[in-house]
């Protein structure tokens, strides 16, 4: 029997899908996972996902940098913001940095009480993402963190990528990894042109970070693997 694959659009519909058992690979392209997967890429040593201010800036008395985003700003009084660029050079190597943003940091904590095992995924590390899948045997979801609920179009060209990745391997589990699928090869020949049109990169665009957005739509850039143990994101190459 094949293993399945499925695609959550929005965390709003997790209550529609079963973790049990299964792979949840979390996916914010702009920005979330991106930074994830380049800051371990990069030497930090863990991340703390969080869902809100608070426990964020608590954090910080416990040797955290912390780093917090909303509606696409990085916040007064914190370290850091969502950029993957300042973890560039490892800048923060060896850190341990605290992490809550809009809709990223709310996806995994979301899943992970119930999934058997949480990966960040990103273009940034899209292959090796594949690879892992691929020697594992459990079913998977790709959710994507979208945009304050609503489907974005950066997290489902990802899960297209990714389910066009594994196409042959898996049984798609109905019509979302399809349609994240066709969308992404219809357009995957010029991915920065395309995104052009969404609303979150228009969003990010009034506050001056194209230069992250071209680099967190960079394929394979990175071999590394976040994964979810206990509390933290740990690094794990493949």
């Amino acid at each position: 029997m094949r293993k399945k694959i499925d695609v959550c659009l929005s965390p709003e519909l997790l209550n529609l899908y079963s973790l049990d058992g299964k792979i949840v690979v979390v996916v914010d392209v702009l920005r979330a996972t991106s930074c994830m997967v380049t800051a371990l890429s990069e030497g930090v040593s863990r991340i703390y996902p969080v869902a809100s201010l608070d426990e964020c800036q608590a954090l910080k008395g416990k040797g955290y940098l912390t780093a917090a985003e909303r509606g696409g700003q990085q916040l007064e009084g914190f370290d850091l913001g969502n950029s993957p660029l300042s973890y560039l050079n490892r800048a923060h190597e060896g850190a341990k940095v605290a992490a809550t943003t809009t809709n990223g940091t709310l996806a995994i904590t979301k899943s992970a009480p119930f999934a058997k095992q949480v990966i960040i995924g990103a273009f940034l590390n899209l292959s090796a993402i594949a690879s892992y899948l691929r020697s594992r045997s459990e079913d998977v979801v790709v959710l994507c963190a979208a945009w304050k609920g609503k489907i974005n179009m950066e997290d489902t060209l990802f899960a297209g990528a990714l389910v066009d990745r594994l196409s042959g391997e898996y049984e798609l589990e109905c019509d979302a990894p399809l349609a994240a699928m066709s969308l992404y090869n219809c357009i995957k020949g010029d991915l920065y042109g395309y995104m052009q049109q969404s609303s979150h990169a228009r969003r990010l665009s009034r506050f001056g970070v194209e230069e992250d957005i071209r680099f967190c739509l960079e394929q394979d850039k990175y071999t590394l693997i976040p994964v979810l143990e206990g509390d933290e994101l740990v690094p794990l190459e493949v």
